[in-house]
């Protein structure tokens, strides 16, 4: 009986997790960065699609969007969306292979989480550089 009140003394304690200082292996980041990426492209649909409802009104309306769009805070914009949507289709890719088999070593999904991870992280850098 003892060492049942042990457990639940355990239990009640708060838990404070310092997220900076937990090292989550590359497989996981790699996941939780598809569920982001994810949430990121869901998010900016609706104004991808009102931006090209707006710059289909004529050649101003297309002009003020490009404007807008080579602004820097629209260069950023357009990185992250390249990011998200890189990520979200190399992360897929990679989680659909393992789902068949295909990779699910532990040393082959940790090669392929670094690899989804540096290319869609290129993809971003092309994007907001050039």
């Amino acid at each position: 009986m003892q060492e049942h009140s042990h457990v639940v003394r355990r239990a009640r304690r708060p838990k404070f997790l310092n997220f900076a200082r937990i090292r989550f292996p590359v497989g996981s980041v790699a996941s939780i960065g598809h569920r982001i990426s994810g949430v990121v492209l869901v998010s900016v649909l609706p104004f991808a699609v009102l931006a090209l409802q707006r710059s289909l009104h004529g050649e101003d309306a297309f002009s003020s969007l490009v404007e807008k769009l080579q602004s820097p805070s629209g260069r950023v914009l357009l990185a992250v969306v390249a990011w998200a949507s890189a990520h979200h289709l190399f992360a897929g890719v990679r989680h659909l292979l393992m789902d068949v088999g295909v990779g699910s070593s532990l040393a082959a999904g940790r090669a392929s989480a670094y690899a989804a991870l540096v290319a869609a992280a290129l993809v971003g850098a092309a994007a907001l550089l050039g």
